[in-house]
């Protein structure tokens, strides 16, 4: 055995921990039994290993938005907000988000299309990230009342990094009609 392997060896040595974050995940589902599939979803975030809180806007019922714009021919949406104080790197995160779509019965075939549970990562602290597998923020959260209005409720402070204050974000989308 090489001696200075044992003698470099402290058993006082301390591990580094991630300081937790607060990520926000918008959560929606317009097939089967939504509330049930949210109220799910959010049991299995609090689950979550490196999770220490999560707090969860009351749902709120939207019209469901396709390519082309709002659809009010499809299944409404239950909407909602969940705040996610972690210590998980945001990527990480986003990989147990699509665990727990893919258990809700969650199936990517069209874009926007109806869906069992939808959850999206909206911001991680003040992270951003052009990476196409995990763009941050989210592209179109600032353009999303049934975003923006949950998680106001839950932060009055609220703010999307690069795009401002989550109130005053609202209440331009409602002077030029919520999308």
């Amino acid at each position: 055995m090489d001696r200075r392997l044992a003698q470099g060896f402290s058993a006082d040595v301390v591990p580094v921990v991630a300081a937790p974050v607060v990520a926000v995940v918008a959560l929606g589902a317009n097939l089967g039994d939504r509330a049930a599939t949210l109220d799910g979803a959010v049991r299995e975030l609090r689950r979550l290993p490196l999770v220490d809180d999560v707090r969860v806007a009351e749902p709120v019922e939207s019209v469901a938005v396709k390519p082309d714009g709002p659809d009010a021919a499809a299944p409404a949406y239950l909407n909602s907000v969940a705040l996610v104080t972690t210590r998980l790197a945001p990527s990480v995160l986003l990989d147990y988000l699509h665990a727990i779509e893919a258990r809700h019965g969650r199936e990517r075939r069209e874009r926007w299309g109806d869906r069992t549970l939808d959850l999206d990562l909206v911001a991680y602290a003040d992270v951003r990230s052009a990476d196409p597998t995990l763009l941050l923020p989210h592209p179109r959260a600032a353009e999303r009342d049934f975003v923006l209005a949950p998680w106001l409720s839950l932060d009055p402070d609220a703010e999307l990094p690069g795009a401002g204050r989550v109130d005053v974000l609202l209440a331009e989308l409602s002077d030029g009609g919520a999308r």
